[in-house]
């Protein structure tokens, strides 16, 4: 009986507390009641529409994923040491270092056990019928190359063409039912924008990171000794070793940039990573399947940013753009009548907002092919047509070229060099006539020799080594040059 009013008692304490709650819910003003519920429902509909987009989102990642999969490889290259050494002539041989000896076949003809380098990275297909973009750097002395497809099948690869100057690098394989990447337009994308990196990283076949383009058109001065071309798209998306080559793509699945780099202290992701544009590479790649090797359009033009100072020193009436300094004659830009002081403001309908970018489209187009560019000379607006001409060492060496010290000095190119007699030439300003009078005679040079430091630093231009003479000048000191003459190397000191 005591239970049963247990019971019964707990009951009506419960029907008075409702009946409290539902009394001071019926005191308030029906206003009150009204603005709470309503509240209480944009909340519940905010939080719905929230998780809804989250969903979506995630659903989009899911299916880029695993649209991609197929199209993303990863890399695995080896580099024979032993085999390297063996190809060495024997009177190389014998000036390597103790400790080689490893490397080389014993009094048997039997190879002793020789280590092998190993690189990995990744890769994207971009045609159907085997062609596959990756990194210079995944690729580069390797001896053997082998992919591994999303379904574990491994094949050897063949290395088409390699450009340095971009770090990027076409490798082909033979297999059917293979799937290509479509290609996005990496102009088109904005920061803020959703992307995806896809690759190997670690040797983790397959991985996917998400994230947003951070900034565009980035030069980090790291590709090619810092003398490449760079126009980089730079993400959060981690990126890490073995990430080198894979894609970078857009939430349509399109490929917008090869990952290539990271900005770290420790080696490992730390929200800065950079990836080529698909505008940059698609022409390398085109290029090197067409040609086996990368062919660039010359515009024969010295060029610079505008900046604040550019353009109070130069008097500009734009603050934008690619400013002309120089031209060389008989080559395309002053056959178009380019003149120094010209700014650059687009070519073939493209802005053009820093020289870098200038340069980058310029090498991107064929030799031969023509460019459409509109420029202000002294604020009046002129359209012009550049027909371009091939970028070769030697056209380059022609902004090195030039007389100093009595002398005419050109850039070492492999075509110079091996016209003076050089084989093992790779930088230095060739002697290619003295006068009676100068610098040059008074030190006894030759036609044929190269100046090839001066001040401990290496010498490429003829601007650089008058630089250095006026630097020693005003300090009050000698001039320390170092000149080849065949396979002697003096030094003579300049006063």
């Amino acid at each position: 009986m005591q239970k049963q009013w247990k019971r019964i008692s707990i009951v009506l304490a419960t029907a008075w507390v409702a009946t409290l709650v539902a009394g001071v819910m019926m005191s308030l003003p029906q206003g009150a009641n009204n603005d709470a519920y309503a509240d209480q429902q944009i909340r519940g509909r905010a939080a719905t529409q929230s998780l809804n987009t989250a969903q979506d989102i995630s659903s989009v990642f899911r299916t880029v994923a695993d649209v991609m999969r197929p199209s993303v490889v990863s890399i695995s290259t080896k580099t024979d040491v032993a085999a390297r050494v063996q190809r060495l002539p024997p009177s190389i041989r014998r000036q390597l270092p103790p400790g080689f000896e490893q490397y080389f076949r014993d009094g048997r003809g039997r190879q002793n056990a020789q280590p092998q380098q190993q690189g990995q990275g990744s890769g994207v297909i971009v045609r159907e019928d085997g062609y596959i973009l990756t990194n210079n750097h995944v690729v580069e002395g390797a001896d053997i190359v082998s992919v591994e497809l999303s379904d574990g099948v491994t094949i050897d690869a063949d290395v088409v063409g390699t450009d340095p100057e971009t770090d990027l690098a076409v490798l082909k394989i033979e297999h059917e039912g293979l799937q290509a990447v479509p290609f996005g337009d990496s102009d088109a994308i904005q920061v803020g924008d959703w992307v995806l990196a896809i690759g190997s990283p670690f040797g983790l076949d397959q991985t996917v990171t998400a994230g947003i383009i951070s900034g565009k058109n980035r030069v980090q001065g790291i590709v090619d000794g810092g003398h490449g071309f760079e126009d980089f798209l730079q993400t959060d998306a981690a990126i890490n070793p073995g990430n080198s080559g894979g894609p970078l793509v857009n939430l349509r699945g399109e490929l917008i940039g090869i990952n290539t780099a990271i900005l770290s202290r420790s080696g490992a992701s730390a929200g800065i990573g950079f990836a080529i544009p698909v505008g940059l590479a698609r022409p390398v790649l085109m290029s090197i399947i067409e040609n086996g090797e990368v062919r660039r359009g010359f515009l024969g033009a010295q060029v610079a940013d505008v900046t604040p100072e550019v353009v109070e020193e130069f008097g500009l009436k734009v603050n934008k753009g690619a400013l002309i300094r120089g031209v060389l004659a008989g080559q395309p830009a002053a056959n178009a009548n380019l003149q120094p002081g010209d700014v650059i403001l687009e070519t073939d309908g493209r802005p053009v907002t820093t020289s870098s970018r200038l340069v980058n489209y310029i090498a991107s187009r064929p030799p031969g092919e023509s460019v459409q560019m509109k420029v202000n000379r002294n604020g009046k607006i002129m359209n012009v047509t550049v027909n371009l001409q091939e970028r070769t060492d030697q056209a380059m060496a022609m902004f090195g070229a030039g007389t100093a010290w009595g002398a005419e000095l050109e850039p070492v190119t492999p075509r110079s060099a091996e016209r003076y007699g050089y084989t093992d030439l790779e930088q230095g300003l060739i002697v290619t006539s003295v006068s009676d009078e100068g610098i040059a005679a008074d030190a006894g040079m030759q036609v044929g020799d190269v100046i090839e430091a001066a001040a401990n630093r290496p010498v490429n231009s003829v601007a650089q080594l008058t630089q250095l003479l006026a630097e020693a000048q005003r300090q009050q000191v000698p001039l320390q040059v170092v000149v080849r003459r065949g396979n002697t190397r003096m030094l003579l000191v300049i006063r």
